[in-house]
């Protein structure tokens, strides 16, 4: 029963990776207060499935990949190479998206990535019109909002797993 608290959950994320997703794409920032509401809402989810299936291994290995993401990363901001935000957020998706969903997070996130920056650094790709113009400015600027491909790649990893709960369940209700 508490895979509907679950999918709230998970549906409270959404918007709120939308939001830090524009928002990195407009300012260039991902705030703390953001990031911090989205590790409440993953520890909410990951502890809630540990209880409903009794094991905490999920809640396990996401912890792992996202200290691991961001041991990894730290040296990539240091080397400003990288912004914090993104190397926060990085952090703490694994946490929202459970160890079951870090390989299809991974496979989306390498695809918008490398769209992203196709896009940013060859903005002459794209129609003329303003937001080929804010891809010529922040291509001048020399940054990559990569906030936004992190943000689309979760809200695609959660919006498949909420389909595979809402699946499943409707096949158990058929039987």
């Amino acid at each position: 029963m508490l895979f509907a608290e679950v999918m709230v959950l998970h549906m409270l994320a959404v918007p709120l990776l939308a939001r830090i997703g524009w928002l990195d794409f407009t300012t260039q920032k991902i705030s703390n207060r953001d990031v911090l509401l989205l590790l409440c809402l993953g520890l909410g989810s990951l502890l809630l499935l540990s209880l409903q299936s009794g094991s905490w291994w999920d809640m396990g290995l996401s912890a792992l990949a996202g200290l691991l993401l961001f041991l990894a990363l730290f040296p990539f901001w240091l080397l400003r190479k990288i912004g914090a935000g993104d190397v926060k957020l990085l952090a703490v998706v694994p946490l929202l998206i459970g160890g079951s969903g870090l390989t299809v997070f991974s496979l989306l996130l390498l695809v918008l990535a490398l769209v992203t920056v196709l896009i940013v650094k060859n903005p002459f790709l794209l129609p003329h019109g303003a937001f080929r113009a804010y891809a010529l400015h922040l291509d001048q600027k020399r940054v990559v909002p990569f906030g936004v491909p992190i943000s689309l790649a979760a809200i695609c990893t959660i919006a498949l797993q909420v389909g595979n709960i809402f699946l499943g369940s409707f096949s158990v209700l058929q039987i």
